[in-house]
């Protein structure tokens, strides 16, 4: 059983739900960027999702687009984000997953980043780009390496295609609350709940739902009928307004507290 897998179970026994927070790494910068994964797995993250840095992160609203540019400023790429996760890991638990689009991948060669994110500690890989008909060979090099690949469904997806998703998906799957980029949002789309009960119709994989969670609230909204709610561009944005405050790190994780329901 893979750190995934086990932190659902922990959950389950426990009849609760997960909270996963989404950072970019390098934003601010990469030191700040473990502080934060460390004060995040305090503040009670089941999963953190790390995105990889893009130049053209076309599925992302402006809030994580900016954050992207912002850390690419830095001229850093997956080997130094593999060294951080390495870094980090020897100081928590939780589970770290690299959240990317396949270029950067592509460019550091899928067998290598398999075998170095197994190394550093990574639990999964979520691809944004990459089209679950094209994802064999990525999938089984993950796989044998004991790595999960995550993907990604949306209110649009066909039931043949979450058939198809269901089949090749581990660790959990990703539902997309609604069609678009992602961005905070004022409410949760009433999709999301669709999806959610028709993808049960295919996988017994933890479903997390996310894109436009950003309020205790909302998070409490996702955990009546999912496993696990994703906060993203909230977190990033009050990254981006904390921009040069000391103690960024300390701030994000009590942010990251605010979001969980009481109780």
């Amino acid at each position: 059983m893979n750190h995934i897998t086990e932190s659902f179970a922990r959950l389950q026994q426990c009849q609760r739900k997960g909270f996963i927070p989404f950072i970019t790494a390098g934003d601010p910068d990469l030191s700040t960027t473990k502080q934060m994964i460390i004060e995040l797995a305090n503040a009670g993250a089941t999963i953190i999702e790390l995105g990889v840095p893009f130049s053209d992160p076309m599925a992302d609203g402006p809030v994580i687009q900016r954050a992207s540019d912002r850390a690419l400023q830095h001229r850093f790429g997956l080997k130094e984000i593999l060294d951080l996760v390495a870094e980090t890991r020897k100081q928590i638990e939780t589970p770290i997953i690299l959240f990317s689009y396949y270029n950067p991948i592509l460019q550091f060669g899928v067998e290598r980043l398999a075998r170095a994110a197994v190394a550093a500690g990574v639990a999964g890989v979520l691809i944004t780009d990459l089209a679950p008909e094209e994802a064999g060979r990525v999938a089984s090099t993950l796989r044998a390496n004991g790595l999960d690949l995550i993907f990604l469904v949306a209110p649009t997806t066909t039931d043949a295609r979450l058939q198809m998703i269901a089949e090749r998906a581990s660790g959990f799957i990703y539902a997309v609350s609604r069609a678009g980029v992602t961005g905070k949002r004022d409410t949760v789309s009433a999709e999301a709940e669709k999806l959610v009960k028709r993808l049960r119709h295919f996988s017994d994989l933890p479903v997390a739902v996310g894109f436009g969670i950003s309020s205790a609230e909302q998070v409490a909204q996702v955990w009546r009928y999912a496993d696990a709610a994703v906060v993203g561009s909230a977190i990033v944005a009050e990254i981006e307004r904390l921009q040069g405050v000391p103690d960024v790190a300390n701030r994000i994780g009590q942010f990251a507290r605010s979001l969980l329901p009481a109780g």
